[in-house]
């Protein structure tokens, strides 16, 4: 009898034993799920942390095709344009907006999303220039390719502000809102500069 009550004692005092471990082990997990240990990419996304909207997806693969057709214009200026100031700021466009394709690129990849882009290549969706345009910018040269690239690239920067704007007031990631403002004042400065070199030539 001895041993049997002795047995069911320490049995008893194993399970409360246990139990205020499990209440006292809930408290400091609470406790650092609060405080320390960081959640999981799902937790990320449902707790808001670097969060991000459709908005934030369309401004990224939007901007994505949208630099890279202004690189490519850039990259004609070298052999073609004959103002010094024209070859410049095709110089500066690139050296601003490669860095920034690859930040957006790393942006939709985090959030898990294709680089499906919501410009249109073969119209004029957000400024883009179709393929007749970029043709008949590829062979010109001189002046004449002055005068069609500053009026392009205007259209073209003006369709970049439109886009930023949307996504400033639109969308949620705290990054992509602080490129798109970015991509205003930059963009919107570059604009008067070509605007005046257009008068000039």
């Amino acid at each position: 009898m001895k041993r049997t009550r002795v047995a069911t004692a320490a049995a008893v005092v194993t399970m409360a034993a246990a139990v205020a471990a499990g209440c006292s082990g809930g408290d400091d997990m609470n406790h650092v799920q609060g405080h320390g240990t960081p959640p999981s990419a799902d937790q990320q996304q449902e707790t808001g942390q670097a969060p991000h909207n459709q908005a934030d997806v369309t401004f990224a693969r939007g901007m994505v095709p949208h630099h890279q057709q202004a690189i490519e214009m850039s990259r004609m200026a070298p052999d073609r344009a004959e103002s010094p100031e024209v070859k410049a700021l095709a110089e500066q466009i690139q050296a601003a907006q490669g860095p920034e394709i690859e930040k957006l690129t790393g942006w939709l990849q985090s959030w898990g999303v294709g680089e499906h882009s919501g410009v249109e290549h073969g119209g004029h969706g957000g400024g883009m220039m179709s393929p007749a345009e970029m043709h008949r910018l590829g062979r010109s040269s001189g002046p004449e390719f002055d005068r069609a690239f500053l009026t392009m690239m205007i259209e073209h920067h003006e369709g970049a502000i439109e886009m930023a704007r949307t996504a400033l007031s639109a969308g949620q990631f705290p990054e992509a809102k602080q490129m798109a403002q970015q991509i205003i004042d930059t963009q919107q400065t570059e604009i008067d500069t070509m605007k005046r070199l257009l008068a000039s030539t």
